[in-house]
């Protein structure tokens, strides 16, 4: 039976729903008899389990039936940029989606990989040759992962960003720009519950994001909270007078922040 059949049968297989965390999708370059076994064992932990081979666009129909997708990155990747760009097109059809990904690849790749390539950061590696009892746990965490809710910081200094994604990225899907430009790009790709947006930045402040986010219809009901190092009451007032759903204070600490978080997503 060809590839495109396999495909199509184990689609039909699968729950048409959007939040059916049973549902896996496997990327692969090329058939592997190893991915086969990481099939096997996932059948085996109650999960439907479809494989795209080689034909990636069929990553945007198998996207609407599944939350997660492994991939398993050919060996020596970082020195085929052609099997790089692949991969650069995987994330972005399953990203723009709102999909989450767990990566399966050989340890020796994973620092240069990430280091070039810094938005795999935001998913599970999990080391060739793959255990199976590790694969279990590292699918359920990343399982778990997708039923978070997503933030974006939009933050000039990627350090302070950094230290905020460290402190929400137990509870949070955690993700961070700099530039307000590249927040609006990113808002319009990605589906995100809440941005927190720096209120003072060169170029495209946050007052100016804010508007353009507010003016968009596909972002306009994103909360937003500003994040400013202004204190006095005229700059408080100033900050409010645009409306957002609130602000805090970067000098907050980690308990005020996630509890102001929780708060505006409760709402």
């Amino acid at each position: 039976m060809g590839e495109e059949n396999n495909t199509t049968i184990a689609v039909r297989g699968f729950i048409r729903m959007d939040d059916n965390v049973k549902n896996i999708v496997i990327v692969m370059y090329k058939y592997s008899v190893v991915v086969k076994g990481i099939e096997r064992k996932l059948a085996e932990c109650g999960y439907n389990v479809t494989i795209v081979a080689g034909e990636f666009e069929k990553i945007k129909e198998v996207a609407a039936y599944t939350k997660l997708f492994i991939i398993y990155i050919p060996s020596g990747i970082i020195d085929n940029m052609v099997d790089i760009n692949h991969l650069n097109h995987i994330h972005d059809m399953i990203w723009e989606r709102g999909r989450s990904m767990l990566l399966i690849g050989d340890k020796k790749d994973k620092p240069e990989l990430l280091k070039k390539h810094s938005h795999f950061e935001n998913f599970i590696w999990l080391d060739r040759p793959v255990k199976m009892d590790e694969l279990e746990l590292a699918v359920e965490k990343a399982v778990e992962i997708t039923a978070k809710k997503k933030i974006l910081i939009v933050d000039d200094d990627p350090s302070y960003a950094r230290m905020v994604r460290e402190w929400i990225k137990d509870d949070y899907q955690a993700y961070s720009v700099t530039g307000g430009m590249n927040a609006i790009s990113f808002a319009l790709k990605t589906p995100v519950d809440l941005i927190l947006l720096d209120y003072e930045m060169p170029v495209v402040d946050g007052p100016q994001v804010f508007q353009m986010l507010r003016q968009d219809p596909d972002t306009k009901d994103i909360p937003v909270i500003f994040l400013t190092g202004v204190d006095t009451r005229e700059g408080v007032q100033r900050v409010m007078a645009l409306k957002p759903n609130g602000y805090i204070l970067k000098t907050t600490t980690k308990e005020k922040l996630l509890e102001s978080l929780q708060g505006v997503l409760e709402k």
